[in-house]
């Protein structure tokens, strides 16, 4: 037992891993299609919530999960064990299937979990397009993308692990309206939202095969939202953003802080770096300081009443 332990503990993470998007790319873009795969499936049988609450993944002590899904009488969860490196199927009556993350296509997972969830009884369907990704390729029919590099999804998951930890610290500041932190598998990115309380303007659309409908509820009132990326081809690196919807006058020049965040145009969004958080002397309140200051120029920007949506702290 000892020795298990140690060798669990020598192979662990840092706190703050490394994140080397270029050595990961092709397992980071299998592993975004898979969580949409399971994502969808929360999706088909989840009760609307507002701002597509219903769909999101949340992390967990060994990496992240569905949390319970209704079927019938019945309940069930899907999880990824970034640990193991297993997917883990568990229903309410006992019966729960396994099966490895390892490199294989998208097609093949695919078919392999809904044989799963057939054989526990679970009849589900979902639409088999990937959302917010242009050109995607129809689940059953990816045979392109098919790699899985354990130690880096490891790593990733380990970023998420503290985002996740400082996201809810900054969370608890607020007494407004607030989103949980949670892991979106449309856009793969950690988030959490605040709102000012106040309906919003009428949201453009436009996002590639998510429906219009969708992003105008998503974004029907006025909302701060920040979160974690691990970067894609348009921002090659992982990243911390902030950004307004609508965006107040003067909100692309505000005095975000720390030293390293600044205003992307293309995404009208500022980001911080994660290397910049990994590096720092103290992580935690870096990113505490990019949340909280990204907040405030959207707020007070905005003109929003933070009197009444902010918790005092106690000394």
């Amino acid at each position: 037992m000892a020795a298990a332990i140690l060798s669990n503990q020598e192979s662990a993470s840092p706190p703050w891993p490394r994140l080397d998007h270029e050595a990961w790319k092709t397992s980071c873009a299998t592993l975004h299609l898979w969580t949409q795969i399971v994502g969808k499936i929360r999706l088909a049988q989840t009760p609307w919530t507002n701002h597509s609450w219903h769909v999101p993944l949340y992390v967990t002590a060994r990496g992240l999960t569905t949390s319970p899904i209704p079927c019938g009488a019945r309940t069930f969860q899907i999880d990824f064990d970034f640990i193991e490196h297993l997917l883990l199927i568990q229903a309410s009556d006992g019966a729960t299937r396994t099966m490895p993350l390892k490199a294989r296509s998208v097609a093949d997972f695919y078919r392999e979990l809904f044989a799963h969830l057939a054989a526990l009884g679970l009849r589900i369907r979902i639409h088999a397009t990937p959302n917010e990704i242009a050109d995607g390729i129809p689940f059953d029919q990816d045979h392109q993308h098919a790699s899985y590099d354990a130690e880096h999804v490891r790593h990733f998951w380990h970023a998420l692990v503290q985002s996740d930890r400082v996201f809810k610290q900054f969370r608890a500041r607020f007494i407004g309206k607030c989103s949980p932190v949670h892991f979106f598998w449309g856009s793969f990115d950690l988030a959490v939202t605040r709102f000012s309380g106040r309906p919003a303007p009428r949201h453009p659309g436009g996002v590639p095969h998510c429906p219009d409908w969708v992003m105008r509820e998503a974004y029907s009132h006025e909302l701060s939202s920040c979160g974690f990326w691990p970067g894609g081809e348009a921002l090659p690196y992982p990243v911390f953003y902030a950004y307004a919807y609508p965006e107040p006058p003067g909100f692309s020049t505000a005095d975000v802080r720390p030293r390293g965040a600044r205003y992307e145009p293309g995404f009208n969004e500022f980001i911080l770096p994660y290397e910049e958080v990994r590096l720092a002397a103290s992580p935690d309140a870096l990113l505490l300081e990019f949340l909280q200051s990204s907040y405030e120029a959207a707020a007070n920007l905005g003109s929003w009443d933070r009197a009444a949506l902010e918790r005092t702290l106690q000394a």
